[in-house]
């Protein structure tokens, strides 16, 4: 799930939320976020925590945070439910523009 924070906090402007169903998982999906946005993009997280319980981690790339949640921890802290005014955004339309495009309507 992505959610437009922008106007809503002052410290990222989207949440990336996903979860993985064990410590293996959410540590994978982990790195390969890490090793995707700097490889691709040069992007690196100015933090990250979580990584050592692997139960809930974050990603903070400024302007972007992802969280990774182990699938039990997810409902728990129902980041979905806090930030129920946040647009969310619509990852089926075909392009990056389309996406944020729809966010802002």
């Amino acid at each position: 799930m992505v959610l437009d924070v922008r106007g809503l906090v002052p410290y990222s402007d989207f949440f990336i939320i996903t979860h993985g169903t064990n410590r293996r998982q959410v540590r994978a999906i982990a790195d390969n976020i890490c090793s995707d946005l700097r490889t691709k993009l040069d992007y690196l997280p100015g933090g990250v925590e979580g990584l050592e319980a692997c139960r809930w981690v974050l990603l903070d790339f400024g302007d972007l945070v992802v969280h990774v949640f182990h699938e039990d921890e997810r409902p728990f802290y129902d980041l979905e439910g806090l930030w129920t005014d946040a647009p969310r955004i619509d990852l089926s339309m075909n392009t990056p523009q389309e996406r944020l495009s729809a966010s802002t309507a």
